[in-house]
């Protein structure tokens, strides 16, 4: 499944960028629903490219149905990110830990300059689930919460860009 997804942060591209790849602001992305703390596994520098891996865990509530077939305790992912701070654009990879064979999901991100000195944060990419009967709605349901946690994402923003002026 094709989707987009989009986000307004209140500050301008580069202090929004820096907060993204802030291991602090991940850890403070933690106190979000749903989503576990993420773990920050790796960060490195390549000129204007940062590539950073992120481990992240589904603490959320799951159906009956989804409980079935898998274990909520080995929803964990890695999030691979390459971004090419030059540009403010990326590449993301989701690489689950566990039912690799279930999930495919990889895509781009840009950070836009706005008006009024906000960002624009545009994610696209292709989400694939394989699961006999449910595979679609679980991959809406995905998304769906993708979407929640990145608008949840915009209040931490605020927060952390009042409190980490440049």
């Amino acid at each position: 499944m094709e989707f987009r997804l989009e986000q307004v942060f209140p500050g301008p591209v580069e202090a929004v960028e820096a907060a993204l790849t802030d291991p602090s602001f991940l850890e403070r992305l933690g106190q979000l629903p749903k989503l576990g703390r993420p773990e920050p596994l790796e960060q490195r520098e390549e000129g204007p490219v940062l590539v950073q891996r992120t481990r992240y865990r589904f603490v959320g509530d799951l159906s009956r149905a989804v409980t079935r077939v898998v274990d909520p305790a080995r929803l964990t992912w890695v999030e691979e990110l390459t971004l090419d701070r030059s540009s403010h654009r990326g590449s993301f990879r989701i690489v689950p830990d566990h039912y690799a064979d279930r999930l495919r999901c990889a895509g781009t991100m840009e950070l836009l300059p706005e008006a009024g000195g906000s960002t624009r944060r545009v994610t696209r990419g292709d989400l694939v689930v394989r699961m006999p009967l449910v595979g679609h709605r679980v991959e809406r349901a995905i998304l769906s919460g993708m979407d929640e946690h990145g608008q949840a994402e915009v209040q931490v923003m605020d927060q952390w860009l009042a409190e980490h002026p440049r």
